[in-house]
């Protein structure tokens, strides 16, 4: 019988093989864009919509404005749309943009280290008046928010605050953000060195020009010389430090790649000590390699602090010297730790010069046209016309002399600014929330205004420092994993299985003394009618248990899941 030929071997499936675009880096070649905002910033830098503001849509109205603009473009000048009064925050994912947005934009004017003159915030206090329904939010990023700005009010209000030198140039969108700077620079009597003019420099050099007007996220920078660390360097793109190098001198040390929102970086030293002529040189070069190697494929990836995650510090700095300085840098020490647990300059503290700075508290940061006003005629009363805004959502008045702190301090606290703050008042912050954020779930300036008054009068004794952070979302703009007490707003279901506004929990973040993101035990929620409870019981476990000087986030780092719920 013949043989039976053998059955032939099955072929191996062939693997399809796509070709992968890479991460959009225009310094390896990748100049087509992979998504519709690198398409639209392509199409136009968002710093030319200003001319069409102008020309255009300030006086055609709301309706004429392109949808790339709108919801794009404008940021570059300060202008987002804000959310449409009465949607819950169950929408705000499945709602489309045009459905979330109302016909009013937020406008944020841009105030670099925080410093402001009386009659700046004299004329930012009138245009909340006049065109915001006098709304003004101090940020914890110096700058001040209005709300219900109408689109055919802007050019008016541009010109009114270009008149006395402020602007909301590069405001937000993927820009140079605004610069962090210590709010006492140049008065502290403790400061190692004041970074007041690399802030100017920087501001001249590269604000407002095309060089950076197209990155691919935003980039934020911090320059202090405090020794207490006051500008939240940790969590910045691009941090410089005040520092004493022991052959020369003051400057700064470079810390890169920070950042907070869903994917939480602490930055990263390179080792660097600059000085201050340098500052600027090196703030171009970093921020030139976050332009030229930035991931710009995937939106949720295109920030410094993943490439510097997937680069380290050290090839980072060779990077940096080696194609944007072309020389290296000076090595250097790092910064000692602070030795005052607040850093926020609330109080009454002394100049170097022998006058006073006052530092006092609003309601997480929310304040008013009227009450901007008031606080100008009392600096210029008091003091030299010099006010400042802090990361902390406080302010402060400088150059008080010491036979008119008390009038000055009773002229606050008429107005419900307290220079003597609880700690409550003191420690929390609040983001814009739902009440005109498009990405928010749940409310946070009311709700942290009422939990401070809850808190008061039920812990009236607590005397501990402690911060208490609320945010409406994931993002994290107001450092919700760098807090004590860090609340990420959702919706949850109470215990009778409605959906309602509640808090994810995080405990024991914390920067300057040992930078370290909040613990979040598993299953930690707490519905917003249950919070005054929730953060009483909390508090109460604290005091009961913490060891000699222990701080909240210590012993929250150790305490056990029951004591933390």
């Amino acid at each position: 019988m013949a043989a039976t030929p053998e059955k032939p071997a099955a072929a191996t499936p062939r693997r399809k093989v796509s070709r992968h675009r890479g991460e959009g880096q225009w310094a390896v070649g990748h100049f087509t864009p992979l998504n519709a905002n690198e398409q639209a910033k392509k199409d136009d830098d968002g710093l030319n919509v200003r001319t069409r503001i102008e020309t255009i849509y300030s006086k055609a109205g709301f309706d004429s404005i392109d949808p790339a603009d709108l919801r794009g473009r404008m940021r570059w000048w300060g202008l987002y749309t804000q959310r449409k009064p009465g949607i819950d925050g169950g929408k705000t994912a499945i709602l489309e943009p045009e459905e979330l947005d109302d016909r009013y934009f937020m406008l944020r004017v841009r105030i670099d280290g925080g410093r402001l003159t009386t009659e700046q915030l004299r004329v930012i206090g009138q245009i909340s008046h006049e065109f915001g329904r006098d709304t003004a939010d101090i940020t914890d990023r110096q700058n001040i928010q209005l709300h219900w700005i109408r689109i055919e009010d802007v050019p008016e209000i541009w010109r009114r605050l270009e008149d006395v030198g402020l602007s909301t140039t590069e405001a937000c969108g993927d820009t140079p953000r605004v610069i962090l700077g210590s709010p006492v620079a140049g008065v502290a009597a403790n400061e190692i060195i004041d970074g007041t003019p690399a802030i100017d420099e920087i501001n001249a050099r590269f604000i407002g020009t095309k060089e950076f007007s197209n990155l691919p996220r935003k980039f934020k920078t911090a320059i202090s010389g405090s020794p207490l660390l006051d500008v939240a360097h940790e969590i910045n793109d691009i941090a410089f430090v005040g520092v004493e190098h022991p052959e020369h001198g003051p400057g700064f040390d470079l810390w890169v790649g920070g950042g907070l929102s869903t994917n939480p970086k602490i930055g990263q030293r390179l080792g660097a000590w600059v000085p201050l002529d340098e500052v600027a040189d090196v703030w171009a070069g970093v921020i030139g390699i976050f332009r030229d190697y930035g991931y710009r494929r995937l939106r949720t990836r295109a920030r410094l602090k993943f490439l510097l995650a997937d680069w380290g510090a050290e090839k980072f700095r060779r990077i940096l010297e080696d194609e944007y300085l072309k020389r290296a840098l000076v090595d250097g020490p790092a910064p000692e730790r602070p030795v005052e647990e607040w850093r926020d300059h609330v109080g009454v503290h002394r100049q170097k010069d022998g006058r006073l700075y006052v530092g006092f508290a609003p309601r997480v940061g929310r304040v008013d046209g009227p009450t901007l006003k008031k606080i100008a005629d009392l600096a210029e009363e008091h003091g030299s016309g010099r006010v400042r805004t802090t990361v902390e959502q406080k302010m402060i008045v400088l150059d008080v002399a010491e036979d008119r702190v008390d009038s000055l301090v009773a002229g606050l606290e008429s107005l419900d600014l307290r220079v003597k703050p609880s700690p409550f008042r003191r420690g929390t912050m609040a983001c814009t929330g739902i009440e005109f954020c498009k990405l928010a779930i749940v409310e946070t300036k009311a709700r942290g205004a009422s939990l401070i008054d809850e808190l008061e009068a039920r812990i009236p004794d607590f005397d501990q420092p402690i911060t208490i952070n609320v945010n409406g979302c994931p993002n994290a703009c107001a450092r919700i994993q760098v807090a004590d007490i860090g609340l990420k707003g959702q919706l949850m279901l109470d215990g009778d299985g409605n959906q309602v506004e509640g808090y994810q929990v995080h405990l024991g973040g914390a920067l300057g003394l040992d930078p370290s993101f909040g613990r979040k035990v598993r299953g930690l929620k707490v519905t917003a009618a249950e919070l005054p409870d929730y953060v009483e019981r909390v508090l109460t476990r604290f005091r009961k248990e913490r060891e000699s000087d222990e701080r909240f986030a210590t012993w929250a780092a150790r305490a056990s899941e029951e004591a933390l719920s």
